[in-house]
């Protein structure tokens, strides 16, 4: 005769431990795919970092060897960021008519203007051919009254064959004039807003960036023009992006182990709760 087994009659089933879980086939090749993850981040993170060091920096001082204008730059070309503030000499001849003001000007802190110019630079210099013509600004003043005083008498009077020295600088990029103002008004040295309004310039090849003179006409002040800051070696961007992925990396493992032990708390408490019959007996289940 066969006796009904109750619980107490089961043997007892203990829950696994979280070490047992992780070491099973499925997790091991979870952790595997973790780990290609995390490898994969940490390449792009070492790429990162490669990257964040400048092994040939600009040698100190390089913007103060004057150089000639045609070795720096090329009508048409943005200036590259470490030849911004290169000090260069280029000739030529200024273009009578074509002096303009620009106005929202700083001069160690001072608030003033500019009187800014087209030169028409000599091909012998550059070894251009064809016409090829720069944006120079040529003086500051506080007053507008003595800015336009001085744009007069060199449009009248266009200074020629001269040779300059001055430093090159990136194009500012043109700015709408105030609703209420002069639309031809000029606040920004643009040698794009200033193409707009020379008045010969048709067939002409124009440099992107501008020249701040070293030698002052009109009667006006010289541009205070110091020597630009000297670049750091260390891109501090491309270090914060390659502890970004380091951080990714760190957080593959930490899914891995989250996912893993979530699996592990829901098999202990189907384990711990128990199932009951359709006959009202409870028992543990079996262990997986």
């Amino acid at each position: 005769m066969t006796t009904a087994r109750t619980a107490d009659d089961l043997p007892e089933v203990f829950p696994p431990t979280l070490r047992e879980v992780m070491i099973r086939p499925f997790w091991i090749g979870m952790l595997g795919l973790a780990l290609l993850v995390a490898g994969i981040f940490a390449w792009l993170g070492q790429w990162q970092l490669g990257n964040a060091i400048d092994t040939d920096p600009p040698a100190a001082g390089m913007t103060e060897q004057v150089r000639p204008l045609g070795d720096v730059v090329t009508p048409g070309e943005y200036l590259s960021e470490p030849l911004v503030g290169q000090r260069v000499d280029v000739a030529g001849s200024f273009v009578a008519g074509d002096f303009r003001v620009v106005g929202s000007r700083f001069d160690d802190g001072e608030p003033g203007f500019w009187v800014a110019g087209q030169l028409r630079v000599d091909p012998s210099t550059t070894g251009i051919d064809g016409p090829t013509s720069l944006a120079v600004a040529v003086g500051f003043t506080p007053d507008r009254a003595t800015a336009d005083a001085a744009a007069s008498a060199l449009n009248d009077d266009a200074p020629q064959k001269v040779e300059l020295t001055g430093r090159i600088i990136s194009d500012e990029g043109a700015k709408e004039p105030p609703r209420d103002g002069d639309p031809f008004e000029i606040t920004a040295m643009s040698p794009a807003a200033l193409l707009s309004q020379w008045r010969d310039a048709a067939g002409v090849d124009v440099y992107r960036p501008y020249l701040v003179s070293g030698e002052s006409f009109g009667g006006l002040r010289d541009i205070h023009s110091p020597a630009p800051a000297e670049l750091s070696s260390v891109n501090w961007l491309n270090i914060f992006y390659a502890i970004e992925w380091a951080v990714f990396a760190g957080f593959a493992f930490y899914m891995w182990y989250r996912l893993a032990r979530d699996a592990w708390e829901k098999e202990v408490e189907a384990l711990t709760e128990g199932d009951v019959d359709a006959d009202g007996t409870e028992h543990a289940p079996a262990r997986p």
